[in-house]
């Protein structure tokens, strides 16, 4: 099967968003950047592209302009097995950006994220009491507790 490669717009930060998000995640790195040239659309000599990979994950950045926008109905989800993953990734891509209930936030460039618990969908799957147990405190808050939803979930 191929690959398949998240394709980000923005206006003019893709190599800013690069540089933003490779240190975050482990096993991240640039991959290439490639400017325009004569033929634009860009400014000649400006970043065109930025390739870098998260976690293994190859991502590819375009400098298109203005015309499209971030919304979060498209999100990246982070899965995360400790608590201080969950602390390192909410206030490291909430930096300069907004946050929100149930886990979501906004970083500086409007790409929306969600920061969860991984075993958040075994939590969810257990009974119908216990679901709604872990939906009522999870709703209740911003970043995410692992112990909070636990406790939920035992009732």
């Amino acid at each position: 099967m191929p690959p398949i490669t998240p394709f980000l717009w923005f206006d003019t930060q893709a190599e800013q968003a690069m540089q933003f998000y490779t240190p975050i995640f482990p096993n991240s790195s640039v991959v290439t950047v490639t400017r325009y040239g004569d033929t634009g659309p860009g400014p000649k000599g400006s970043v065109m592209t930025a390739v870098f990979t998260l976690n293994g994950q190859q991502f590819i950045a375009l400098n298109g302009g203005p015309h499209f926008k971030f919304t979060p109905a498209v999100s990246f989800v982070v899965h995360c097995e400790t608590q201080a993953e969950i602390d390192h990734y909410w206030t490291r891509l909430s930096e300069g950006g907004k946050t929100d209930r149930c886990g979501w936030l906004t970083d500086q460039f409007g790409l929306s994220w969600q920061i969860v618990p991984a075993g958040l969908n075994r939590l969810l799957q257990r009974s119908p009491e216990t679901a709604n147990r872990v939906m009522a405190a999870l709703m209740q808050m911003e970043k995410l507790e692992i112990a909070t939803l636990e406790a939920a979930a035992q009732g």
